[in-house]
């Protein structure tokens, strides 16, 4: 799952990205308004966590900027003030979901998967080749037994289910499993998929593309 994180509080922010790496999504953050429009419309996110007092531009601005432009991610918005107001203007402004601060960290993960699944290209189980994910539960299984993964595991192995068999470039999994803070040039795709791969057991569900990329046939 690839977040957009939009919050001008330093601390908040650090905070709440380390807390998600370690729910297992990617995230990359914003500081400000314009940032996140920027960043939003040159990645594809899963869901835009966005903070409503921004600097520079404010988040209903940005709220409805990203709808005007299309864009198929799910925005959570936050705000200090959690009046019904509040909640009714954020959601007419195009919102998905609404959460006043101060808020309860697990909430805010529950919050963020429960949109993501409902985002259109996203199936709470996918399944091919014996392999089945179940998105919500974050469970593998392979014929019926269970295998334990580590999240950026269970992120490749998601896009690799999703991709319903069609070949899955390794700048493709860098980009959606991963965040900004990643070299590019780095190794980390071929080693994770190799790992994920000896996981799953034999026979191997995992093919290499030869200059191509991976997919479960």
């Amino acid at each position: 799952m690839r977040v957009l994180l939009v919050e001008d509080e330093p601390q908040l922010a650090r905070t709440l990205e380390r807390g998600l790496r370690r729910e297992g999504m990617a995230v990359d953050t914003a500081g400000d308004g314009a940032a996140a429009l920027e960043k939003a419309t040159l990645v594809d996110y899963d869901v835009v966590v966005l903070d409503r007092a921004l600097p520079i531009v404010h988040g209903d601005v940005v709220c409805a900027r990203l709808r005007e432009l299309g864009t198929s991610a799910r925005i959570l918005m936050l705000t200090a003030s959690g009046t019904t107001q509040d909640l009714v203007d954020g959601l007419a402004l195009g919102a998905d979901d609404y959460l006043g601060k101060p808020f309860a960290f697990d909430e805010l993960v529950a919050r963020i998967r429960a949109l993501a699944r409902r985002a259109p290209a996203t199936s709470r189980v996918l399944e091919r080749a014996g392999v089945r994910l179940d998105v919500g539960r974050r469970e593998v299984r392979r014929d019926g037994d269970e295998i334990k993964l580590t999240p950026k595991e269970l992120a490749v192995l998601e896009e690799l289910l999703h991709a319903d068999g069609n070949v899955v470039s390794a700048e493709e999994l860098l980009e959606r499993a991963w965040d900004e803070y990643t070299d590019p040039f780095t190794n980390t795709v071929r080693v994770t998929v190799m790992t994920l791969r000896r996981k799953l057991g034999d026979p191997p569900v995992i093919e290499t593309v030869t200059g191509a990329g991976y997919q479960i046939p």
